[in-house]
């Protein structure tokens, strides 16, 4: 019995290291890549306010793509949100949540190894250049300046070649207690 589990064990890991090994080639090869990025651009509180913001979001990135399912990205980019209050009581409060920055830093992509629909998911560190306000029931911040953000990203990346994108990112700004992203369309343009 035990001899049987094994060579069943042996035969199902071989076909999945098999499996795996094939459709890692569906992946970014690796190399240096130009990714741009636009979408709605959105701005939220971190409290439990219904204010928010919308308006434009785009950003680049130098991609390095160190293995198919490893890569390290430089990005740049811009939001300008303006309030949006689906609630006509924080209208008439004056709540709103808006974003206006450029902002940098640098973050790292892990991606699973699927073809045509590889799931990925990023973070790292960046600066916020800008003016952001807070303005809700439970938040009152208004403030310019440079401030630290963490990104997170997480979406799939379609195609052939992986290099179409749709994706879920954003900015959380500890400082001026809000969040800013969007949901974004992309494509990767090969430098090599």
């Amino acid at each position: 019995m035990l001899i049987k589990s094994s060579v069943i064990f042996t035969r199902t890991y071989v076909i999945f290291f098999l499996l795996c090994t094939a459709l890692t080639h569906a992946q970014l090869e690796p190399g240096k890549y130009i990714s741009v990025n636009v979408g709605l651009g959105l701005s939220a509180p971190d409290d439990d306010s219904e204010a928010g913001g919308t308006g434009f979001y785009a950003h680049g990135e130098y991609l390095v793509s160190v293995y198919k399912w490893f890569s390290i990205r430089p990005y740049v980019g811009l939001v300008n949100t303006n309030p949006l209050n689906p609630d006509r009581a924080l209208d008439q409060l004056g709540y709103e949540v808006t974003t206006k920055a450029l902002f940098f830093g640098s973050k790292i992509r892990l991606a699973a190894p699927i073809p045509y629909v590889a799931p990925f998911i990023e973070t790292g560190m960046g600066l916020s250049v800008g003016a952001f306000k807070t303005y809700t029931e439970y938040t009152d911040i208004n403030k310019k300046g440079v401030f630290t953000h963490i990104p997170f990203s997480m979406g799939l990346a379609l195609g052939k070649h992986n290099n179409f994108e749709l994706g879920f990112t954003y900015q959380f700004h500890q400082t001026v207690k809000q969040s800013s992203g969007t949901i974004a369309l992309g494509y990767n343009f090969a430098l090599d």
